[in-house]
């Protein structure tokens, strides 16, 4: 995000063979006489959950006011906020375009306005807590503080890192509670930068700055043009992510398969396969296998729904829902149905049977970008984009800050040894795992890397077409 001026940053990782992460940035231009002042900022991330039974025993474990057991319930309500904004931008996303593919980093999205949240005041304060769902958090960067803490902790047999930076104009005072915080709570230290003379100097230093932190995977995040002399501030995010599965598939097994694109189309696909014991489940009434790979240490696991067939011209992911046999109040497509709640329910462990399968995967890259402007104000979050209304006094006593863009950039590489990214109710309990012996992902399905712990999804993807 930037402030004061248009700027731009953000940034994510990914190498091939792995679960990859995503980048996004804000920028903010100048305000009129009075208000003139521009903050951008870039941010990129991935998302890995697992087993949800992890973090709720933990919690479940502690009593009192032991400090540990604010932790998880500071990360309990952030996770919830933060899966409900995923899956909003998720429906906007695909609003245009149910059939293209799809692949961000909520994590860093959500982490990089949080950081602008800091700075916000009045109404637009009050928007982005709707918009990103914040009412449903308590200690809102405390429990980032939390989550970041836990995302870069050391010693894991994958490689999970999450990296903040501020690039202010050099020449222009930020309030110094708000550098503070960032620092305190994100980890994201103030590099100062000439904006007014040398921005295109600037853009390349950013550049730099998230290809470094994503292993090269995510270049030239911020284009030309995109900062000019009025930015003041550009905010970076970065997340990268590269893991081994727990169980490799054999790289010998894989094979040139049709990818079933709709019923009348297909596509050559690179098909992996593994003969082997993972957790799923099958919801009946959605018809939907879910599947649950673990990367190793099983901290992280990619999660995979796949609907079971295809039955007209569209990718099977706009199969519809009959929940409770209710078909005037919730009937809609898979994915606008998609909630905080479901999604919980459907990948709890409960839920799922650890089961011998056949499973085949497509080995698959994905590299997407999106201006989340539009998609953002579509979610309520008017007035930090409005040159007449945004109130970002936290970020200056000049009050003269406004959001021009949020852009974002997510890599993914799925391969046999494993991914590399730098980017619901009750009634489901009853529809425990059928005995599904194959696992056949041929046709479009969904995918979201997940932080077993946290139960934090990093990042989430859609493939619809190799």
């Amino acid at each position: 995000m930037g402030v004061a001026a248009i700027p731009p940053a953000a940034s994510s990782l990914s190498p091939s063979g792995w679960a990859r992460a995503e980048s996004s940035q804000l920028l903010l231009p100048p305000l009129p006489p009075g208000r003139g002042c521009v903050l951008c900022r870039h941010q990129s991330g991935i998302l890995a959950l697992a087993s949800l039974q992890q973090g709720q025993r933990s919690h479940q474990q502690l009593t009192g006011n032991h400090p540990c057991r604010k932790q998880f319930s500071r990360m309990d309500c952030l996770c919830e906020a933060n899966t409900s904004f995923a899956l909003d931008l998720w429906k906007k996303l695909s609003e245009n375009d149910s059939r293209k593919n799809l692949f961000y980093s909520p994590i860093s999205i959500s982490s990089a306005l949080a950081m602008v949240f800091l700075g916000a005041q009045g109404d637009t304060a009050a928007q982005m807590v709707q918009a990103l769902q914040l009412h449903k958090a308590k200690d809102v960067h405390p429990g980032f503080q939390s989550l970041i803490s836990e995302i870069n902790k050391p010693d894991t047999k994958y490689l999970l890192r999450i990296a903040n930076r501020l690039f202010g104009e050099k020449s222009y005072s930020f309030n110094t509670g708000f550098l503070d915080s960032c620092n305190k709570f994100y980890l994201s230290e103030l590099e100062q930068v000439d904006f007014q003379q040398e921005y295109e100097a600037a853009r390349g230093q950013i550049n730099s700055w998230v290809e470094g932190k994503t292993d090269g995977k995510i270049q030239n995040l911020l284009g030309q043009g995109t900062l000019d002399s009025l930015t003041k501030l550009v905010l970076v995010n970065a997340i990268y992510f590269k893991g081994n599965w727990a169980d490799q598939f054999k790289k010998d097994l894989t094979k040139e398969m049709p990818f079933r694109i709709n019923k009348n189309q297909t596509k050559p696909v690179q098909m992996m396969f593994r003969n082997g014991k993972y957790p799923m489940t099958h919801i009946g009434e959605q018809q939907i296998k879910i599947i649950e790979l673990p990367y190793e240490d099983k901290e992280l696991s990619m999660i995979v729904m796949l609907p079971d067939e295809i039955n007209d011209d569209s990718t099977g992911l706009e199969k519809m829902l009959w929940w409770n046999h209710c078909p005037k109040k919730n009937y809609g497509k898979l994915e606008r149905e998609l909630t905080y709640e479901k999604f919980a329910d459907w990948t709890n462990p409960e839920m799922m049977n650890t089961k011998e399968v056949e499973l085949f995967l497509p080995r698959f890259k994905l590299e997407e970008s999106y201006d989340l402007k539009p998609f953002l104000t579509s979610l309520g979050m008017h007035d930090a984009f409005d040159m007449g209304k945004s109130d970002l006094s936290g970020m200056s006593d000049r009050n003269d800050l406004v959001l021009s863009k949020v852009v974002h950039k997510a890599f993914v590489d799925v391969s046999e040894e494993g991914t590399e990214a730098a980017a619901a109710t009750a009634a489901v309990m009853k529809f425990r795992c059928a005995s599904v012996p194959r696992v056949m992902a041929d046709h479009p399905f969904l995918f979201f890397i997940r932080h077993n712990k946290t139960r934090n999804i990093l990042f989430c993807g859609r493939f619809c077409s190799p």
